[in-house]
């Protein structure tokens, strides 16, 4: 699965990502720290503190979550250019698989 996110106000999520942080009774001091300067310096891991995987597919009938990293990188996103056709990706795979098969 693959996600593209736009992020219009980068601030908003950073307090949002901070708000969390400082409602979380449980996060040790050194952690909450910690914590707070990511999100500060990061706005994909800002995100990571908003959006949980688990939640994201938890709900999806046989399904179960493996494993979840998070990687970020600032982009000129064009849906209309031919550079993104999501769907590309896929269909190479499926043939590859078909010819290993």
């Amino acid at each position: 699965m693959e996600l593209v996110l736009e992020v219009d106000d980068a601030d908003a999520v950073t307090k949002a990502a901070l708000r969390r942080i400082a409602d979380d009774s449980d996060m040790p001091d050194d952690e909450r720290v910690h914590a707070e300067n990511a999100v500060t310096e990061d706005t994909a891991e800002a995100l990571a503190y908003l959006v949980d995987p688990f939640d994201l597919v938890s709900e999806v009938p046989e399904v179960e979550l493996a494993q979840a990293s998070w990687s970020s990188e600032h982009i000129d996103y064009d849906p209309d250019s031919p550079e993104w056709d999501l769907d590309e990706d896929d269909v190479d795979e499926d043939e590859e698989e078909e010819a290993a098969g």
